[in-house]
């Protein structure tokens, strides 16, 4: 098994981080709190995967530029998508899977993508969502919906694969604050 606990030392000390998770769950913000924290570079990998206007970056561009991140000695990665699994996984010392109640990342995402369609707040680069969008099939709301269940399995099936690093699957908002605030901080 890939498992790994609250107590063990390289859940506390590992300085290449990949978070995954449902959409909504708290992968950036994890990733903004680790490097608050510990000083560790957070990667938002939404902003790398998506060009204005909501144009996809092709995959082997977006698979390059997570390499040369992976490549670095100290990272977090908020997002595992597809693309970038060949190339990231085998730096990664750790995974975080974040996997909260369904309650609580849709609550949270509902909040946040409420509040970024009526302040046209800048996400995943200089994109912005809409009240428009919100609603399209095309949403992030839409698509919690259809990747809720395939986004849990994969947890499930890297925290059982011994070729995948560690899994720590984090099943509660108290569980990733403890773990936050037992990591070590930077200086």
């Amino acid at each position: 098994m890939s498992r790994a606990s609250l107590h063990d030392p390289l859940a506390r000390q590992a300085r290449r981080l990949l978070l995954i998770g449902v959409t909504g769950s708290g992968k950036t913000t994890l990733a903004r709190g680790l490097e608050a924290r510990c000083g560790i570079p957070a990667v938002d990998v939404d902003a790398m995967a998506w060009r204005p206007g909501w144009v996809k970056t092709p995959d082997e561009e977006l698979a390059a530029a997570a390499a040369r991140v992976a490549a670095g000695e100290a990272w977090v990665m908020d997002s595992a998508w597809t693309a970038i699994r060949p190339v990231v996984l085998p730096r990664a010392e750790l995974v975080v899977a974040l996997d909260l109640p369904r309650w609580l990342s849709l609550a949270r995402l509902l909040r946040r993508t409420a509040t970024r369609a009526l302040t046209r707040e800048p996400v995943c680069g200089d994109n912005v969502e809409s009240v428009r969008n919100v609603f399209s099939r095309d949403s992030i709301l839409a698509w919690h919906f259809r990747s809720f269940a395939a986004k849990r399995s994969q947890m499930l099936a890297w925290e059982a694969d011994p070729d995948v690093p560690p899994v720590l699957r984090l099943r509660t908002a108290a569980e990733v604050d403890q773990w936050l605030a037992s990591r070590r901080t930077k200086g």
